[in-house]
This record gives C-alpha cells, structure tokens and sequence, in this order.
C-alpha cells in the first residue's frame, strides 16, 4: 500500500518536501539552541554590568568573595582578611553567584 501511494506521487514533489523538512529543521534548531543561547548571553553581561562594589561574588574557578574595587575590565575581590586578588569582569559565573546567593538569604 505504501509503495503504491510513492509511486503515484508527483516526480518534483520529493524535493519540495525535502526542502519543508530542512527548513523545519533549521527553525527547530533556532528555537531550541541558538535563540536560548543568546538569551543566555545577554543575561550574563547584564549580570556582569550590574556588579558593584560590596557584591558577593562567585568566579567560575570557584572563587568566592565580596568585591573591593571596580575597574574598566577587571575588579579585584577580597577573598580573605585583607587577601585581594584580580579578575577579569568576565570570569564572574552568574549562575554560582545567584545559587550562594540564594542559599544565604534561606539560612538567615
């Protein structure tokens, strides 16, 4: 029954459908990769703009601290009594900071 219905299709028909499908193919991949990626970038320089000083933080080594100072492209953290260290703006991990974040104001 199948192979009767694809005989009597159209000869140029094959390739119409192949194209539908490669476009379905495309929006899906837009959809569900490419556009959720973007969101997610742009969520993260926002994140990062919106830093100031007195911010606790988390890096994506691990890091974990209050930021002291703020430059162009960096900022330094006071990790300890008095320790400081350097970061690049873009080494801050939005998703660690939020998840401490969210765990502190439950405990308290």
């Amino acid at each position: 029954m199948t192979y009767s219905i694809l005989l009597q299709a159209q000869p140029g028909s094959g390739m119409t459908m192949q194209l539908i499908f490669m476009g379905a193919i495309i929006l899906v991949f837009y959809f569900f990769m490419i556009r959720p990626q973007q969101k997610k970038a742009k969520d993260q320089k926002k994140f990062v703009e919106e830093i100031k000083k007195g911010d606790y933080i988390v890096t994506i080594g691990g890091m974990h601290g209050r930021i002291a100072e703020i430059e162009d492209d960096t900022f330094i953290i006071e990790v300890e009594r008095g320790g400081r260290i350097k970061f690049s703006k873009s080494s801050v991990s939005m998703e660690s900071t939020k998840a401490v974040a969210g765990k502190k104001t439950t405990t308290a």
